[in-house]
């Protein structure tokens, strides 16, 4: 592993044959819906101005066989840090796995019209080391939120670059994929084998999904973690591709530098897919631009105390207790008084 996040793993592998939300009201209560709540609708965090703009690019390749996504998410990325005290290694995976979840979100043109039909993906990293849990959701129209659960968490090489696997550790690699049109959500899980977020999706895509993928992921931090550089790639094999364009492709990705050195220059999505489709063309380029979103409301809040023991819950309402409930997504707290408590028993 190097300090660019694009592990090993993120070379096309040749074909094989044959939405939640976080929410606590007090220390030891955390509530998880995994999907998104249609009722909701989200309140955008807007990123500052920036010389070199977030974006998601998308392309196949000039004869159909290759599909490739570019990111740069520096600002979301950093945006995202800002909501929550992080250690740079924290930091470091959290925003890989914003940039994964985003990639793996963002499907075709086709996806584009149709408003009716948004996809969301949740990634749950579940290793057994501090970091505890690390989640992503992000949909089709390219927003997405995260959450840590030890973001203090600081775990460093003899280099002193950071040491994500060991943060992460061993583990599942948990995906659910949902749209409105589907009876019910799709769920994968895979090992994790690198621990480096960047892999981890590569065997996932490849493994459960059947498709041969490479995902390179890099984030890189000035001192006191300002200056925040983020951006990552998905390449995936589509029908009919020839082993000619996939040793092309793989050749590419060797040849590029790393992207934390991308990142100390003017790099944007396209001109990573440039370096990505040397040799082999692209067709019409379609550009996004991402979003830390975060769906989180008042009323989802009330909700959300609803799921607590009856008796538990009316012993607070009795006892006239408030409680605040914070979104472990964006830090937005609520406060709720017992008056609303007591609403939601129907007294």
């Amino acid at each position: 592993m190097n300090d660019t996040g694009v592990s090993a793993h993120a070379k096309p592998i040749p074909p094989t044959p044959g939405t939640p939300d976080h929410l606590t009201s007090r220390p030891g209560i955390v509530f998880d819906m995994t999907l998104p709540d249609p009722e909701s609708g989200p309140h955008l965090i807007a990123p500052r101005e920036s010389a070199r703009p977030d974006a998601l690019v998308r392309t196949i390749s000039e004869s159909g066989g290759v599909a490739v996504k570019a990111l740069v998410a520096s600002e979301l990325v950093s945006l995202g840090l800002s909501l929550r005290p992080f250690a740079p290694t924290a930091g470091n995976a959290f925003g890989r796995a914003l940039m994964g979840a985003l990639l793996i979100a963002v499907g075709s043109a086709a996806d584009d019209a149709n408003d009716n039909d948004v996809e969301s993906v949740q990634l749950q990293f579940r290793g057994d080391g501090p970091l505890g849990s690390l989640t992503a959701i992000a949909d089709s129209r390219a927003r997405v939120r995260g959450t840590v659960q030890h973001p203090e968490i600081e775990k460093l090489h003899r280099d002193g670059s950071p040491n994500i696997a060991g943060a992460i550790g061993l583990g599942p690699l948990n995906v659910v994929r949902h749209r409105p049109r589907w009876r019910s959500p799709y769920t994968g899980t895979v090992p994790l084998v690198s621990g480096e977020v960047a892999g981890d999706l590569t065997l996932y895509l490849t493994e459960s999904e059947q498709t041969p993928s490479a995902v390179g992921l890099g984030v890189a931090f000035g001192p006191q973690m300002i200056d925040v550089g983020a951006c990552g790639f998905l390449v995936q094999a589509l029908p009919g591709v020839t082993d000619e364009e996939l040793a092309q492709i793989e050749d590419n990705i060797s040849a590029m530098p790393g992207l934390a050195t991308l990142l100390e220059g003017p790099i944007d999505a396209h001109a990573i897919i440039d370096r990505l489709l040397i040799g082999l063309g692209s067709r019409d380029r379609h550009t996004m631009n991402p979003v830390f979103d975060c769906p989180c409301s008042r009323d989802r809040a009330l909700r959300t105390l609803g799921l607590l023991e009856r008796k538990e819950f009316e012993t607070m309402i009795r006892e006239k207790q408030s409680q605040e409930i914070i979104c472990e997504f964006c830090g937005r707290a609520y406060q709720i008084e017992s008056s609303e408590m007591h609403s939601l028993l129907g007294h």
